[in-house]
């Protein structure tokens, strides 16, 4: 059974915090203040409590959107190291923005309203239906898509 890190509950606290601090609206969660001053802490953070779970033995599922990280080899292959090293496994999870506009406001979460009040940037730095550059499993999570649980037991996990 994996260790499972989700950045959401690691650090949904301590960027309200930060964002609080440096006047920033709590919705943020994109943009190039949050990327140098959030994001690259919280996915560092991830990393490392990965690097030291994945030391004892012991399997590590992130649950992030890494929008990164899946989209530059380079910053793939870095965050790889950051990790342990291989053996790492990325499971893309394909939508796209009609999905995201109907699913984001139904989870009622503080961090989606800067999503949503500048929806077409949000989707633009996010690329949805962009595939990842590097080896991927993918799992299609748009509207009408087969359910997940199917999808996931016919994945080739090795």
């Amino acid at each position: 059974m994996p260790a499972l890190l989700d950045k959401d509950v690691l650090f949904a606290g301590f960027v309200a915090e930060v964002q609080a601090a440096h006047g920033r609206p709590p919705g943020e969660r994109e943009g190039d203040w949050y990327d140098a001053h959030v994001k690259v802490h919280e996915y560092g953070g991830m990393a490392a409590a990965a690097r030291q779970i994945r030391a004892t033995g012991c399997p590590v599922m992130l649950l992030a959107p890494f929008t990164t990280a899946i989209h530059d080899a380079g910053a793939w292959a870095a965050l790889v190291a950051d990790v342990g090293g291989e053996p790492v496994r990325l499971v893309w999870v394909r939508t796209d923005a009609a999905t995201l506009r109907e699913r984001l406001p139904g989870r009622a979460r503080g961090g989606d309203s800067g999503k949503m009040a500048d929806f077409e940037s949000f989707v633009a730095r996010v690329r949805p239906d962009e595939p990842p550059p590097v080896p991927h499993l993918t799992v299609d999570n748009r509207t009408g898509a087969p359910p997940l649980v199917a999808q996931l037991a016919s994945l080739p996990w090795s």
